[in-house]
């Protein structure tokens, strides 16, 4: 993805915050937000950020709460790391805000290879959510209206009100008017009880332990916690499907709902430890249906606005272009599950009919 190339100088600098000036580093996934890093010291395996300004630092506390009751519930989770004088981060001005977790053994996965790995990973984030329930803690520096997806809308339209110049105006603005057009059917979720949740669950913030000479099976551990916290779980599994039931990933404009990937995750979801109320379980229903509808037309403003989503120079002419594939594609998905869902519904209510 398309960024600024942050001068080694600096990630040096960053790192002796933490006294790991002498450690051996390297560029770590491909995160769209914050910038990653592998660090290899003698004292152990660590991962160095620098976080999107787009989140506050106070995040770190949520961060910090969340991972050390996760820790004493016998979850498997990265653990912040202080700098030498005490605090959560390294504020270093303009070259922005560093921080080092520990790294947990594992690997990342692009996408859903098997059905089983679904189940797997919906497991832990079951477990997650359970070993979380009892959590106290004041959340803060929390962005405000992440899933206000008539809020999302309101700006997509802004941006495309304002964009007429934009070389890919007339696109985006067909793909827009589609949008609004889907959101505007769908039905909504009455009062549903908000519970602690990770707030990002792609497939790629979840670890697989590494198999050798087998796709890999078991879930270890959830990554990228800047936004856990309070949240409608329909929403949480909502993102959850939509990353992972989509085996062409965001950046195509062609989508399939895999229907094998959303049982064998439900599957899982459901044999965890969590009870969710009958409401919230009919909700789940319009979950996915509400994500997908909200992430086109977060994509198809920054198609315009061209602000905000990393993108991939080596496939698109321009960061515009790279987000309107994106939209189109959320898009897509979109009317494939409000196709499907009768079956969906079907199968969630099979899922839980035991509990």
């Amino acid at each position: 993805m398309q960024r600024a190339v942050i001068d080694p100088a600096h990630v040096r600098a960053a790192l002796g915050d933490f006294d790991l000036a002498d450690a051996a580093f390297e560029p770590l996934g491909r995160g769209l937000i914050n910038e990653t890093f592998a660090v290899h010291a003698n004292r152990g395996e660590f991962v160095l950020q620098r976080v999107h300004p787009v989140f506050s630092p106070d995040i770190h506390f949520n961060i910090a709460a969340t991972t050390v009751h996760l820790q004493t519930r016998g979850i498997v989770t990265p653990l912040l790391v202080p700098t030498r004088a005490g605090p959560l981060w390294s504020d270093r001005g303009a070259n922005g805000i560093w921080r080092v977790l520990t790294r947990v053994p594992g690997i990342s996965l692009d996408a859903v290879t098997h059905p089983r790995q679904a189940r797997a990973a919906a497991g832990l984030l079951a477990r997650f959510h359970a070993a979380l329930a009892d959590l106290e803690h004041r959340f803060v520096g929390m962005r405000s209206g992440v899933h206000d997806t008539l809020a999302h809308l309101g700006r997509m339209h802004e941006a495309v009100a304002a964009g007429g110049t934009h070389p890919l105006y007339m696109q985006v603005a067909e793909v827009a008017d589609r949008i609004e057009r889907a959101a505007r059917v769908l039905p909504r979720p009455g009062a549903l009880p908000m519970r602690v949740v990770h707030g990002d669950p792609k497939f790629n913030n979840v670890l697989f332990a590494a198999t050798e000479g087998a796709p890999p099976e078991e879930a270890m551990a959830l990554v990228d916690l800047d936004t856990v916290g309070p949240m409608e779980l329909h929403l949480e599994l909502g993102d959850m499907w939509r990353s992972w039931c989509n085996p062409g990933g965001e950046d195509a404009r062609d989508a399939r709902f895999d229907r094998d990937v959303f049982e064998a995750s439900l599957a899982g979801y459901a044999a965890g430890p969590l009870h969710p109320e009958p409401a919230e379980r009919e909700a789940f229903v319009l979950g996915l249906e509400w994500i997908t509808v909200e992430l086109a037309a977060r994509f198809a403003a920054d198609a315009i606005r061209e602000s905000y989503f990393g993108w991939d120079p080596q496939r698109f002419p321009s960061r515009g272009a790279h987000n309107l594939v994106r939209a189109l594609g959320q898009l897509a998905l979109h009317e494939q599950v409000v196709a499907a869902r009768s079956f969906r519904a079907s199968t969630i209510a099979r899922a839980f009919s035991s509990g």
